[in-house]
């Protein structure tokens, strides 16, 4: 295999040696390294997107080819050593702020995450049997929730023709996976048997059952009020965590890892907290990507991964997951998109550079555009701001005022 032929993770790590070792290994279940490696093999990967191209089978993946995953999970996720704890934090009430980005550029807000359920190996390698059983664990699960959780399952090979255009129209559906990363780890088979989608009444809150992970965990609604999403997000699941320890199944997860996802790029907390933005100018800048890069966030089309924007709409989200918290995550994520909410023509004016974005906020004029109300503040006039130490206190102030610090 030529690594300059493979745009992922997983070949830029794996070596002859690295091979020769594990190439006899197997887990409990079976699970081999081919099986690990199959995906990224099979695809050179996506041309503008650094793949992982690798998978894992089951929980003890992790352990029995650590020293070809370790690495790998090093890579994607910014250093991260094998000697690192996650932090698990799903206290909605640490999150201060997030409920007022501008909606006029935000159009709706997101969370969602993925679960792995003890007792049963994931996607790319579990049996018929095994995902049937995860469904009716889930159905019963989720049948129990009540309050604003109340709701009611859809299974893909048993809804009517009603359901299936209502889902659609919704954006709720998921087809069967077409791409080749997926395909090739074998998440397509015997589809759609045993997969479905439970979302309540509200249609604020989703799970999707035997997709890309056990169970795909999502709150979303309409606007920029990403606490009250993240909220709902953190409620939910810790009450179909709570029903599933009921029945002994728990959820993987470990302390150096986090929760135990499919796919090594949603280890940690497996979470994406993104919105729906309107962007049209700045996206067409050539430090676009490059402004994301540094605010740590990823970008996708409208309709997600390999898709195109439409209308300058793109789906923004945190680039991290693994070690740092759940609200940790969400709250650098709407820090970041801080730009949309108090100086969104920033992002907008005639595709400024980044250079000029620096420098704006020590604009005289800039200030007393955001906050007119400086310029007759206590007397003070714009010529007595010029002054650099004066103009560099008063910016301080007004910032710990807009917080309330």
């Amino acid at each position: 295999m030529a690594k300059n032929c493979h745009n992922n993770h997983m070949a830029k790590v794996l070596t002859k040696e690295i091979y020769g070792k594990l190439r006899a290994k197997s887990t409990p279940s079976g699970f081999t390294v081919d099986d690990v490696i199959q995906t990224g093999v099979d695809n050179p990967g996506h041309p503008f997107i650094m793949t992982v191209g690798c998978v894992a089978g089951d929980e003890e993946s992790y352990e029995a080819f650590k020293d070809l995953l370790d690495p790998i999970i090093s890579d994607r996720h910014g250093g991260y050593k094998p000697t690192d704890k996650h932090k698990t934090d799903l206290n909605f009430e640490n999150l201060k702020g997030g409920d007022d980005l501008d909606p006029n550029y935000v159009l709706s807000s997101r969370v969602r995450t993925g679960r792995s359920i003890k007792g049963f190996t994931l996607p790319p390698h579990n049996s018929r049997g095994e995902r049937r059983a995860i469904q009716d664990l889930s159905i019963e699960a989720l049948a129990s929730l009540d309050g604003e959780f109340k709701g009611k399952y859809y299974p893909l090979d048993g809804m009517t023709d009603a359901e299936q255009e209502q889902l659609i129209a919704d954006h709720f559906l998921f087809d069967k996976p077409v791409s080749p990363l997926l395909t090739c780890a074998g998440m397509a088979r015997d589809w759609p048997d045993a997969r479905g989608i439970w979302h309540n009444e509200n249609k604020t809150f989703l799970v999707w059952v035997n997709e890309e992970d056990h169970l795909r965990v999502i709150s979303m609604q309409k606007g920029g009020n990403m606490k009250e999403v993240f909220r709902r997000f953190c409620v939910g699941l810790q009450k179909i965590e709570e029903i599933f320890k009921k029945h002994n199944h728990g959820f993987m997860w470990n302390e150096h890892l986090g929760y135990i996802l499919t796919c090594p790029s949603n280890l940690g907390t497996g979470l994406r907290g993104g919105v729906h933005v309107k962007l049209p100018k700045l996206s067409t800048h050539a430090k676009f990507e490059e402004i994301l890069t540094r605010l740590r966030l990823q970008k996708r089309g409208t309709g997600g991964v390999d898709t195109a924007s439409v209308g300058g709409v793109f789906d923004i989200s945190n680039a991290d997951r693994l070690g740092s918290s759940e609200w940790d995550t969400v709250w650098c994520s709407f820090r970041a998109l801080f730009w949309t909410k108090v100086r969104p023509h920033v992002w907008q004016i005639k595709g400024r550079s980044p250079v000029w974005m620096r420098w704006w906020p020590f604009s005289v004029p800039a200030w007393l555009k955001l906050f007119p109300q400086v310029r007759h503040l206590k007397g003070f006039s714009p010529v007595w701001m010029r002054r650099w130490r004066c103009r560099l206190l008063w910016m301080v102030k007004l910032l710990l005022q807009y917080w309330q610090v």
